[in-house]
């Protein structure tokens, strides 16, 4: 998947980004079908089926015509989510992590299909399978779990000092004076992202440090369920968790030798959270090899406390050009 792909939709360029991005989670049910044995091979005999719960969700439009991998990694856990929510017997469960493999690239122009299978509904958690899907070919494969709200120990990480949002250059002052499609695009982006080492769109850092710091929260209020917020969570989380790989060589999006792409993605949902509302996305790099770089984050509401724990390992080669 492109792991920076802009936001907002080419066909719907003055569309409010806030609301585009919403209808993009807003995805339609589309009944329930039953599919083979999953161990057919080894098992041919097997009469066993599998339930798979249907929805489809429409693409945001890119330059690069590919589908953005925090949109499709988004829609999954809403898929999952609505999953869940269908059996009103389960009550109130929410997302606590997400485990996802990025298998092939989208095309930002269709629509996709996501399947749920219900993996098992136990007393305290909920675990469901997504494939997202295109012209019968699985874009993203993931793995959710949903928990039952439930007290027990608690201690997480310190959020570090940073400068606050409103001392640090929004996307607009950073791409001040370029006039380039994609620079439109990013700055028309659904989340105000602002990094506090300074962006990697065009320039590269003065330091090489394999770590930054980068506030978010979305240009408008989102509704209050807790399920879009998370979404929107694992939306946003995919837009610079690579960064500190770049930072630390020197490199920056508009290379035209790097070739970027996500690989997998894990999240770990500790404590409710509000995108709408000030995040620090504090990113490290502990590694890059063979092709790829790993990706570590962690996020905080704006009075210190830890929402959730991002993973990324991504594709990062930079080509020689001719």
């Amino acid at each position: 998947m492109n792991s920076q792909d802009p936001t907002a939709s080419t066909a719907d360029a003055d569309r409010d980004p806030v609301v585009d991005l919403l209808d993009v989670l807003n995805l339609e049910p589309q009944g329930k079908t039953r599919f083979g044995p999953l161990d057919a091979a080894m098992d041919p005999d097997s009469e066993h089926t599998h339930e798979l719960e249907m929805f489809v969700g429409r693409s945001q439009e890119t330059p690069q015509k590919r589908a953005f991998g925090g949109q499709v990694l988004a829609q999954s856990l809403m898929a999952a989510g609505l999953s869940v929510r269908g059996n009103p017997e389960l009550g109130e469960r929410d997302v606590h992590s997400l485990h996802a493999y990025f298998i092939r690239p989208g095309d930002s122009f269709q629509p996709i299909n996501f399947a749920v299978e219900n993996l098992r509904d136990g007393n305290s958690f909920s675990v469901r399978r997504v494939y997202a899907m295109q012209e019968g070919k699985t874009l993203l494969s993931a793995t959710l779990s949903f928990q039952v709200p439930a007290p027990g120990l608690e201690h997480q990480a310190q959020m570090p000092a940073v400068p606050d949002p409103d001392r640090v250059r929004t996307t607009a002052e950073e791409l001040e004076g370029i006039d380039h499609p994609v620079a439109d695009h990013w700055r028309s982006r659904a989340v105000d992202v602002r990094t506090v080492e300074g962006a990697l769109f065009f320039r590269p850092g003065r330091q090489h440090n394999a770590s930054q710091n980068v506030w978010m929260k979305t240009a408008g209020a989102l509704p209050d369920d807790p399920l879009i917020h998370a979404a929107v969570m694992a939306y946003s989380s995919d837009y610079t968790i690579l960064e500190s790989n770049l930072r630390r060589h020197g490199l920056v999006w508009a290379d035209r030798r790097l070739r970027p792409a996500s690989l997998d993605h894990s999240m770990w949902f500790h404590r409710p959270g509000r995108v709408d509302e000030w995040l620090l996305y504090q990113q490290e790099s502990p590694s890059a090899s063979g092709g790829r770089g790993l990706g570590l984050g962690k996020m905080f509401s704006l009075d210190g406390t830890l929402i959730c724990t991002v993973a990324q390992e991504g594709m990062i080669r930079v080509k020689d050009l001719d």
